[in-house]
């Protein structure tokens, strides 16, 4: 069986750092667990994150789920495309809405259903891999060709192996 790539696991408290470690082994390359959320921006600065599972409270005794909010926003700002879990013992539809208006792509609460949460985990990473179209990465590989010639189109045009005029009329049609 094919096993995802890196999980992002964010909770303050070790036993459930420790139980995501076994349910999630067979499913990740690899699972990266924080007790802390100050590191999680350098620990995805540092390492490619596929997927990030984060609690909402951290401080003891708070149960607002203002925290999460915090470091979701601020994982939206820095990895708009990875997608973000939220994990709370301290569920209400309020602020399930908040964390989804916010950029959370799913809510969790604790305790959680295993298979459930394997399942929704899986599905949110296979529909950012979902096959895009042949104009879709053609108009991304011109793009990409063209910033790396910092926008200059005759050089970008030699690198593709088109010339110049065919290039136009790739961006005119793709546009």
């Amino acid at each position: 069986m094919n096993k995802y790539g890196t999980i992002l696991v964010v909770d303050d408290n070790a036993s459930i750092l420790t139980a995501m470690r076994y349910l999630l082994d067979s499913v990740f390359e690899r699972i990266v667990t924080l007790e802390r959320p100050d590191d999680i921006l350098k620990t995805m600065a540092q390492e490619p994150v596929d997927i990030v599972l984060l609690d909402m409270n951290f401080s003891l005794g708070v149960n607002s789920g203002q925290e999460g909010l915090f470091w979701l926003r601020a994982i939206r700002k820095q990895h708009p495309q990875t997608p973000v879990v939220l994990l709370t013992a301290y569920a209400d539809v309020s602020l399930a809405v908040r964390g989804l208006k916010s950029g959370a792509s799913d809510f969790v609460t604790k305790p959680w259903d295993n298979d459930e949460l394997v399942r929704k985990l899986k599905d949110l990473l296979d529909m950012r891999s979902e096959i895009v179209t042949l104009d879709e990465m053609e108009k991304e590989h011109i793009r990409r060709t063209i910033d790396r010639c910092h926008g200059n189109l005759s050089q970008a045009a030699e690198l593709l192996g088109i010339t110049r005029q065919t290039l136009y009329n790739k961006m005119k049609r793709l546009s």
